[in-house]
């Protein structure tokens, strides 16, 4: 039973899908078909926002861990996280039974749901959200325990993400805005009928989904400087298989560098401009059934 759920926009002060979604919500209401459901709306970093930066001292949806919630860093996003948690938490013991949290990239993800855990609520979640978008790709990062990643959502007792591209950072398009809404009130819709006791696993058809692999990164130099860019063949192919011998990257020089390991994969974030400093070239997955 959802007594109380969260929608949080503004994570990151570029991504303005989820930050208009929210104050349009705010300013006009949700669609009556929730108001049996008690929903806050949150805008999490007004300072990036005004700055249209995705932080303004670091990345607030890492600060979430335990560890970053009782150091004393005092950057902007620290102490910002730790103000968020008592409002949305507190982590580990919180008042907030879901927290679902709203994300753009620049990558070609689509309407991208991103879940922490593969249990069997999970699964009903994201089987009703690809029956009800079709389009919809489910993301699995269950490569640690839900309470061990730093995102905000984990301030919640159960906790997603929406993530949905591609969209230039500090840009609206209306494409993209109307798929996070759809993706947000497809969760909100299962949320209504997953208090009615309305869900049942077995009727809902198992669906597609792509398990978090690794980072890869771009080819570098010795002196730290990026030699190769992604290449055109890759671009924009989110979730499509990459298969082994197909080329990855072009060098600065003209060559082809191909994918060598022997299985295919299905990378995302492909060239997301939110993890250029990190030198992040794209992740991989494994596609599943769930």
């Amino acid at each position: 039973m959802f007594n109380s759920i969260a929608l949080v926009g503004g994570t990151h002060g570029n991504e303005t899908s989820g930050i208009q979604l929210i104050r349009n919500w705010q300013q006009f209401g949700l669609p009556s078909r929730f108001n049996e459901l008690n929903v806050s709306l949150s805008i999490a970093n007004e300072a990036a926002i005004a700055a249209n930066v995705r932080f303004v001292d670091e990345d607030l949806n890492r600060q979430f861990t335990f560890e970053r919630l009782s150091n004393n860093n005092s950057a902007k996003e620290a102490e910002l996280a730790k103000a968020l948690n008592q409002q949305l938490g507190p982590k580990g013991d919180s008042n907030t039974d879901f927290v679902i949290d709203i994300h753009n990239t620049t990558s070609e993800m689509g309407a991208t749901l991103i879940i922490l855990e593969a249990d069997e609520f999970h699964i009903q979640l994201a089987r009703y959200v690809k029956q009800q978008m079709p389009e919809a790709n489910i993301l699995v990062e269950d490569e640690k325990p839900y309470l061990e990643h730093g995102y905000l959502c984990t301030t919640g007792k159960k906790g997603v993400m929406i993530e949905v591209g591609g969209q230039p950072q500090g840009v609206l398009r209306e494409d993209v805005y109307l798929l996070s809404q759809t993706m947000a009130e497809a969760i909100l819709d299962f949320c209504a009928a997953y208090n009615k006791g309305q869900i049942n696993t077995d009727a809902l058809p198992a669906c597609e989904a792509f398990r978090l692999g690794d980072n890869v990164s771009f080819p570098l130099d010795a002196n730290g400087k990026r030699t190769a860019m992604i290449h055109h063949s890759l671009q924009d192919n989110d979730f499509k298989p990459l298969i082994p011998g197909a080329p990855v990257f072009r060098t600065f020089d003209g060559k082809d560098i191909v994918w060598e390991n022997e299985t295919e994969t299905y990378p995302h974030f492909i060239n997301e401009a939110a993890y250029f400093k990190l030198d992040v070239a794209f992740a991989t997955a494994e596609r599943i059934m769930l």
